[in-house]
């Protein structure tokens, strides 16, 4: 909101300048009271949005009481949009009828529920909780695809078996800390997005925007897909790091690390939720029936039909080393090709894009990787992470190009690795 109230400001003085511009330089009259009408409104409007930001900047005299909860300012700031609440409303009115219904939620390890206490205490249980509490006697499915350390590039290949599959009604989307690449992460997320919109059951899709203690955060590129599609947007990071930024609050007191939030900030998160759904709830029955999802794409939708392809699904054109078995890291992952000592393995697919999604380890057992296309090189999978945090998988793109083509596909150790291991979860599709 803050950016776009930046924008607003920026208008306003190009609006004054150019009504200025064109009293000195015109003797002509026609038109000009219409003109002078239209920018004396454009003004007001630029005027409003300032004051409507003043009115909820931080008060650096003002600590945040955490005990008291979420305040106006913070929720006001946090709500980037309200957005279409359409499909919200029909699966409260579902609900309230007694239908069976399922919510979901899909991200990184903040969705995952890393660092609160325990499950319950994540802001995904909270957002569960709201739908159960809220009506009693409505059968609540829920799904958490929160997986620690993906971003919506992987998310999107994901989606359909680890969420979709489920028929939810309402999904909320965060992966505004783990995307990073303004550029492919644009991409990958407006496809992600897309896809849910258009499931046959129309759901409804929240935008959820997190951040780190820095304030880094991909919301900014996140919220033009949301704006272009008219959803609900709410974001934790402009409820507490402008806090953060004036003293008001400690990052310490809503977070252990520099990115995850504790119960206290889990539960903030939850409360900015609620607020939000309660205010759907109130006007309900005031909302517009909800449409087929038909909105032009922000982007080119690379990854429109992105999907994941394990061992199951595909056998390796010639293999050496490598053996079909089970990573230890994740169960949502299974049937993976997998090396302890170095080997080469090659696949033959039909794709427009393609990604290479792969185990880092922390062991030292694991080595570096190429990967040929129709024999030239297009990427290295470096999947020694001695010293790093944990094992995780991590999805590597070597392909994006506009035209679906077969590819002839080459995996084998870069030159030092040659006795190291490596698993491969999945090629990526698309």
């Amino acid at each position: 909101m803050k950016s776009m109230k930046k924008i607003l400001s920026c208008v306003t003085a190009l609006t004054l300048s150019a009504v200025m511009l064109s009293a000195c330089g015109s003797d002509s009259s026609d038109g000009s009271e219409e003109t002078s009408s239209e920018a004396t409104a454009s003004v007001a409007s630029s005027s409003d949005a300032a004051a409507e930001e003043n009115e909820n900047a931080v008060d650096p005299n003002v600590p945040v009481n955490l005990d008291e909860g979420i305040t106006d300012k913070m929720y006001n700031r946090a709500l980037m949009n309200e957005g279409d609440t359409s499909r919200l409303a029909a699966a409260m009115k579902k609900a309230e009828n007694g239908e069976e219904i399922t919510v979901g939620v899909i991200g990184g390890s903040i969705t995952q529920g890393s660092l609160a206490s325990n499950q319950n205490n994540c802001y995904a249980s909270k957002f569960f909780s709201w739908w159960s509490e809220k009506f009693p006697e409505c059968s609540i499915n829920t799904v958490n695809a929160g997986i620690g350390g993906t971003d919506s590039y992987l998310g999107v290949h994901r989606v359909d078996e680890q969420l979709l599959s489920q028929n939810p009604d309402v999904v909320i989307v965060e992966f505004s800390v783990n995307d990073t690449d303004k550029t492919m992460n644009k991409y990958s997320y407006d496809s992600l997005v897309r896809k849910i919109l258009s499931a046959e059951n129309n759901p409804a899709v929240i935008l959820l925007f997190t951040t780190q203690e820095d304030g880094t955060s991909l919301q900014d590129v996140h919220k033009e897909i949301g704006f272009a599609y008219d959803l609900p947007m709410i974001s934790y990071r402009e409820a507490v790091y402008p806090e953060v930024a004036a003293g008001t609050l400690a990052w310490t007191d809503i977070s252990p690390d520099n990115i995850h939030p504790n119960d206290i900030g889990h539960d903030m998160i939850g409360q900015l939720l609620g607020r939000y759904l309660d205010s759907v709830y109130e006007n309900k029955d005031s909302a517009d029936e909800p449409e087929a999802f038909t909105v032009e794409g922000v982007t080119n939708d690379y990854y429109k039909n992105a999907r994941l392809v394990n061992a199951s699904e595909i056998t390796a054109v010639s293999s050496e080393g490598f053996e079909v078995g089970q990573n230890t890291v994740y169960s949502q992952f299974t049937d993976n090709w997998i090396t302890t000592s170095g080997g080469t393995i090659s696949f033959e697919v039909e794709c427009q894009n393609l990604g290479i999604f792969f185990l880092k380890t922390t062991d030292g057992s694991s080595g570096t990787y190429e990967v040929y296309v129709d024999g030239q090189r297009k990427g290295l999978l470096e999947a020694d992470f001695s010293g790093g945090w944990g094992n995780y998988g991590y999805p590597k793109q070597v392909v994006l190009a506009k035209d679906t083509e077969k590819h002839t596909v080459e995996i084998k150790p870069a030159e030092g690795s040659e006795d190291k291991g490596i698993t491969i979860l999945s090629l990526m599709i698309s």
